[in-house]
């Protein structure tokens, strides 16, 4: 085995809209105010019978059908989340049951926003060592449940939602494998910028040290991922950010140099969704057809604790 390959993607956002125009009903805000500071228009919120492992099996499945898999195919199942409200059983674990998988291995992992992009290397370095050939990557989170829905400065940011990945052996790939090697890392005395703390969970964070943060320290991190990768900037076919906010997103992609590639903005229609959102984008960009299959995309987390990881991935 020479590495691994993202084979195919799902995703699931609850039924219900929070619209700008909602929350101004709700906290002293605007549409104005909203889509000038952080660009979303709305974002999907789960209700109280929409658990996070029923959200995640949701994108799981769809992956699954796309990869003409069965659950009983995967002997790795790796949810990355911050919201799972219980400590055990794991979402991992959860999600396998509710998918009726046999003997999975089964992992959470709590990087917050930059959970997928860890998630997906940590299979990737697992099927590489021949721990495991089939894996199931997801990232999902409801933020809704962890939110202050009366501060405007978080509350407008956060949505709900799930999005997965089938990553299998990539036997033939030579020199360049579908997952390439991922670049990772944090800032620990800069990690309380993000929070989620307290009986119940709040969200907090210093949103201008982590625009700072975002916008000055992670740009040439990410230009080091296309060059681990052996990839120019301008040759992405597509880059997928963590969807914390527009106004990082696009000076953060036009730093980067990634002059010919799709930038995906998902976070104008779904908010932050935390983990959720790199598979989540990246779903969404393979179903319009907006990427081809095979074409180099850069995925790139950051966020709670600080952290970062990202890697380019051939596209499914």
């Amino acid at each position: 085995m020479t590495g691994s390959r993202v084979v195919a993607l799902g995703h699931y956002q609850p039924a219900k809209v929070l619209t700008n125009q909602d929350l101004a009903g709700m906290v002293d805000t605007s549409d104005e105010w909203i889509t000038s500071r952080v660009g979303i228009r709305t974002r999907h919120v789960g209700g109280p019978d929409e658990p996070v492992d029923e959200m995640a099996a949701h994108a799981a499945a769809k992956a699954l059908a796309a990869a003409g898999m069965q659950a009983s195919d995967i002997d790795l199942v790796l949810v990355a989340t911050s919201t799972a409200e219980h400590r055990s059983p794991s979402m991992s674990a959860r999600v396998a049951a509710r998918l009726g998988m046999r003997s999975p291995a089964v992992m959470d992992i709590n990087v917050v926003c930059s959970g997928f992009t860890h998630a997906l290397a940590t299979a990737d370095h697992t099927i590489r060592a021949g721990a495991a050939t089939r894996a199931l990557v997801i990232g999902a989170d409801k933020m809704g449940d962890i939110v202050d829905w009366t501060d405007r400065s978080t509350c407008v940011l956060m949505g709900d939602g799930a999005g997965a990945a089938v990553v299998t052996a990539d036997t033939g790939a030579g020199d360049r494998p579908g997952i390439g090697p991922v670049l990772w890392g944090s800032v620990p005395e800069m990690g309380n910028a993000v929070r989620i703390e307290g009986t119940p969970p709040r969200f907090a964070q210093e949103g201008q040290a982590v625009y700072r943060w975002a916008t000055t320290q992670l740009p040439p991190i990410a230009r080091t991922v296309c060059e681990r990768a052996g990839i120019g900037p301008e040759d992405l076919a597509a880059v997928v950010l963590h969807q914390a906010n527009l106004r990082i997103i696009e000076p953060v992609a036009r730093k980067i140099g990634a002059v010919n590639a799709v930038i995906a903005k998902d976070v104008i229609d779904s908010g932050n969704t935390s983990a959720a959102s790199i598979p989540m984008a990246l779903s969404k960009l393979v179903e319009r057809g907006e990427v081809v299959s095979g074409a180099p995309v850069l995925l790139f987390g950051f966020g709670g604790n600080l952290s970062y990881a990202g890697q380019v991935i051939s596209c499914p």
